[in-house]
C-alpha cells in the first residue's frame, strides 16, 4: 500500500483555532478571503497542517472565482476586486502554501471547489445550480475560465503546484466538465476528482449512481484527460466503506473491459464531525432533525475509524495507492493522529 497524507479542514480550522468569522456578505470568498485580508494568519493555520507531517497541502483557493472577488470589498477595491487584479492573490495562495510546508518533500495541490461553492448560499451539497450554470457546457466554460485565471498568474504557477484538486463535485455533468476544462486549458499537472455524497443513499446530490460517477470520472472522454485519482470528500465517515466498495467494483470492471489501463489512486478525506451537517442557510453546523447519523457513529476515534477503512480497502483491492486526510472539522491534531495510525 502506498499512502500519502493530505491536510484537513482549512476554513473550520481558521474558525475554531484562530477565531476567524466567515459570512457570505463580508467574506464571499470564505477561507480564500485571507489571501486578501490576512495571509499571515492563513500561513500560520496552514503551517499547523505542515507540522502535522502532511505529504500534500491544499492551497486556500477552494472558493476562488471571478464572481467571488467581484463581491469582495477592500480599501483598495471598494467596489470589488476586478478580474485584472486577481493574479497577485493567486500568487499569494501558492507562496503561503510553500512557506507552510514543514517537510521539504511535501507537495502542493491547487484546491478548486465546484461552481456551487461560489454561489450564495453555497450549493455544493445540493447541486442545485442557477439556470446559467445548469448543464455540462456552461459548467465547462466556467471551470475553464477559472483555470485560465491561474494560467495568467505570474510566477510560473503550475511549475510550483504538483496536483490540481477538483473537490466536492455534486453533479455528474460537472465531473465531465472539469475533465474537459483541464484538457482544454493545456494544464498537464496530475489531478484528482473528488465527489460529495451527503445523501442517506450512495448517490450524488443530483441522484447519479456510483457506477455513473466512476464512468464519468475515469473512462475515455473525447477532449478529456484521465485523473490521477478519484474519490470523495466532505462525506460522513460511516459511508466510506460502502462507497469504496462501489468505486472498487466499477474500477475493476473498467480495467477488465479495457476501458482504463491503470487503477487510479483513491482519494479519501471525509469530514471530521460526529454527524453534524453544515446548513448553508443558517451557516452553522447542526444535527439534522430525525437523522440516523448519530446512531451509526463508531465509538472509536475518527482517525482510528478512517485508518481501518483505508487498511480494509487496501486488503480488498483494487486500489493500491491512497491519498488520505480530512475535510470540514478535521483539525491538524486529527491529521497528526491519523498519520500515527500507520
Amino acid at each position: 500500500m502506498v499512502i500519502q497524507f493530505l491536510d484537513g479542514g482549512l476554513g473550520t480550522s481558521l474558525e475554531d483555532k484562530y477565531g476567524i468569522s466567515f459570512d457570505s456578505t463580508t467574506t464571499p470568498l470564505w477561507s480564500s478571503h485571507l489571501l486578501v485580508s490576512d495571509p499571515i494568519t492563513l500561513e500560520a493555520c496552514q503551517k499547523d497542517f505542515g507540522a502535522a507531517g502532511v505529504d500534500v497541502l491544499l492551497t486556500a483557493t477552494y472558493q476562488v472565482s471571478i464572481e467571488g472577488f467581484a463581491r469582495t470589498k477592500t480599501a483598495e477595491f471598494p467596489n470589488g476586486v476586478p478580474k485584472n487584479a486577481i493574479s497577485r492573490f493567486l500568487q499569494t495562495a501558492v507562496r503561503v502554501a510553500e512557506r507552510a510546508k514543514v517537510r521539504e518533500s511535501a507537495n502542493i495541490a491547487l484546491s478548486l471547489g465546484p461552481y456551487g461553492a461560489c454561489m450564495i448560499p453555497g450549493q455544493e451539497y445540493s447541486g442545485a445550480y442557477d439556470s446559467e450554470h445548469d448543464g455540462e457546457e456552461a459548467l465547462y466554460r466556467w471551470h475553464l475560465e477559472r483555470l485560465r485565471l491561474f494560467l495568467a498568474a505570474d510566477g510560473d504557477f503550475f511549475a510550483r503546484v504538483q496536483y490540481v484538486a477538483f473537490e466536492t463535485l455534486p453533479r455528474l455533468d460537472e465531473v465531465r466538465a472539469v475533465r474537459r476544462a483541464i484538457f482544454d486549458s493545456g494544464i498537464r499537472v496530475p489531478f484528482w476528482i473528488s465527489c460529495v455524497f451527503p445523501r442517506e443513499d450512495e448517490c450524488l446530490p443530483d441522484g447519479s449512481s456510483i457506477e455513473k460517477v466512476v464512468q464519468a470520472a475515469v473512462t475515455p472522454l473525447e477532449g478529456g484527460l484521465s485523473p490521477w485519482g478519484i474519490g470523495f470528500n466532505c462525506t460522513k465517515l460511516h459511508k466510506l466503506a460502502g462507497l469504496i466498495e462501489g468505486f472498487g467494483v466499477c474500477v475493476s470492471d473498467a480495467v477488465a473491459a479495457g476501458k482504463i489501463l491503470a487503477v487510479p489512486s483513491l482519494v479519501l478525506y471525509p469530514d471530521g464531525t460526529n454527524g453534524e451537517v453544515y446548513n448553508t442557510t443558517t451557516q452553522i453546523w447542526e444535527r439534522p432533525f430525525g437523522s440516523s447519523l448519530g446512531d451509526q457513529r463508531d465509538t472509536h476515534p475518527w482517525e482510528a475509524q478512517l485508518a481501518k477503512v483505508v487498511k480494509n480497502a487496501s486488503e480488498k483491492g483494487p486500489f493500491e495507492s491512497f491519498l488520505v486526510g480530512g475535510c470540514c472539522k478535521a483539525s491538524c491534531s486529527d491529521i497528526q493522529k491519523l498519520r500515527e495510525q500507520f
